[in-house]
């Protein structure tokens, strides 16, 4: 890897913060999803601050995505191929729980739920090839 000034220290800033955000979204997911999950059987823990934390931990994936997309640019700095599919089937994970949404309206709570840490697992495996 050649350093080339500004530019290696701005590439070095954006992976550590994409390194940092991809903790909160594996944190915020896990957690979002055991809430939600537990929220599926548990009645008196379906508030609406739940779902703050489940948008919350949803708008990391784009976070992370944007992030790796802008470090994916730079040719001194190429993620493994695998680390770059986990991130954009995260992404489309997200996609598909707001589309089904509706049809699973009477079981939102375990589509979340499941989906979350689904997702949080999809973000463990990601860290794990990076």
């Amino acid at each position: 890897m050649v350093a080339h000034g500004a530019a290696y220290s701005a590439a070095v800033s954006l992976q550590d913060v994409h390194e940092t955000c991809a903790w909160v979204l594996v944190v915020g997911n896990g957690v979002a999803g055991a809430w939600t999950l537990a929220a599926h059987w548990a009645a008196p823990l379906r508030v609406r601050a739940q779902w703050w934390l489940v948008v919350a931990a949803q708008l990391t994936v784009a976070v992370q995505v944007v992030l790796g997309v802008a470090l994916e640019v730079r040719p001194e700095l190429a993620a493994p191929g695998f680390h770059t599919f986990y991130g954009f089937v995260t992404l489309i994970t997200v996609a598909l729980l707001f589309a089904y949404r509706h049809q699973l309206r009477a079981n939102l709570y375990l589509l979340y739920g499941l989906g979350c840490l689904f997702m949080m697992g999809l973000g463990i495996r990601a860290m794990f090839l990076a």
